[in-house]
């Protein structure tokens, strides 16, 4: 926000008004009936990402054939996609079927910090998985040494803890700014962007900080990722059987996919120029993220993966018994 911006606002509301809450206009431009379906589309995927999602804690927990490095930090991800789900689509909800639009202050607050929290944690994540990945294939005879049950603890612990200094930063700093009184977000949640066109202040150090921190934890560990897989297909590619390649590539399919689908949106979302994308365009990419792909997790990995499939007849079958399969 430039100075001019900053005076215009001050002249306008005069002295600065303590803000006790603010509006999230999400999708209150749609017809009401809209709006209806709208809900019933997005609490059918919101009760399919928290199924799906415990299904697969479920499953890597209780069957003895995933207890291995790559099923840990999927299980890992479905904590965190439900987490991710929980602070977002409740609220979103909330202000499509019973207009409920108002957020306080400290609602605000806390619904972007375990955004910010539960985001960076993921993109972590991702990275970590991975590292998994390239660990197994390019040296697959030190695998089980190098990805240790104490590493994968360690690994899973750093991108967890990720989430806590970004979101403390970011949340801290945006809500010491003063706001002048306008409180219309028009966004279906608190997120940065948005939240902080109201601050009247000068926000230029903070965006500044706001565009390390996306480097920091959205590009660098998408980097990793890249390069991860740069040495992933190039070790694939010389293996000398097609059966050999075969597996090896269905190992990291399930993750790449999902890598893809995250990253896409978020880069989308988070590093295109402001004037090039509008609030409504905006809204759908970050529904992308944090909606949609949150429920696709679990069926891409349960459905592009053999031993999830089998895991998941062993436990029905375990549970209801033979006779019912």
């Amino acid at each position: 926000m430039n100075v001019n911006e900053i005076l215009d606002r001050r002249m306008m509301w005069g002295n600065w008004t303590i803000v006790s809450e603010f509006v999230l206009v999400s999708f209150s431009t749609l017809s009401s009936e809209l709006q209806a379906l709208l809900f019933l589309l997005f609490l059918t995927v919101y009760l399919v990402t928290l199924m799906g999602n415990i299904l697969i804690i479920l499953v890597t927990t209780a069957d003895s054939a995933l207890q291995n490095p790559m099923y840990f930090f999927l299980r890992n991800l479905s904590f965190l996609e439900i987490g991710f789900n929980l602070v977002i689509v409740p609220k979103m909800l909330g202000t499509l079927i019973i207009q409920d639009t108002t957020i306080s202050f400290l609602g605000c607050a806390s619904q972007m910090y375990f955004f910010f929290f539960f985001g960076a944690a993921e993109c972590c994540l991702l990275a970590t998985m991975a590292y998994d990945r390239y660990v197994a294939i390019c040296d697959p005879l030190r695998y089980p040494i190098i990805m240790n049950r104490k590493a994968c603890a360690q690994l899973a612990a750093a991108s967890w803890f990720s989430g806590f200094p970004v979101a403390t930063v970011q949340t801290t700093w945006i809500f010491s700014f003063p706001f002048c009184g306008p409180n219309r977000v028009n966004h279906f949640f608190c997120d940065s962007p948005p939240v902080i066109a109201l601050v009247c202040a000068d926000t230029s150090l903070f965006e500044l900080e706001a565009l390390t921190a996306t480097v920091l934890f959205i590009l660098f560990p998408f980097l990793l990722i890249l390069g991860s897989y740069v040495r992933i297909l190039s070790t694939i590619f010389r293996m000398p059987s097609a059966e050999g390649k075969r597996k090896a590539f269905s190992t990291c399919s399930s993750h790449l996919l999902v890598v893809s689908l995250f990253y896409s949106t978020a880069i989308l979302t988070y590093f295109r120029p402001r004037s090039s994308t509008s609030p409504e365009s905006k809204k759908l990419l970050s529904l992308s993220y944090t909606v949609v792909t949150p429920m696709l997790n679990p069926i891409i990995y349960s459905l592009r993966n053999s031993e999830v499939k089998s895991a998941l007849r062993r436990v029905i079958r375990r549970t209801l018994g033979p006779q019912k399969l």
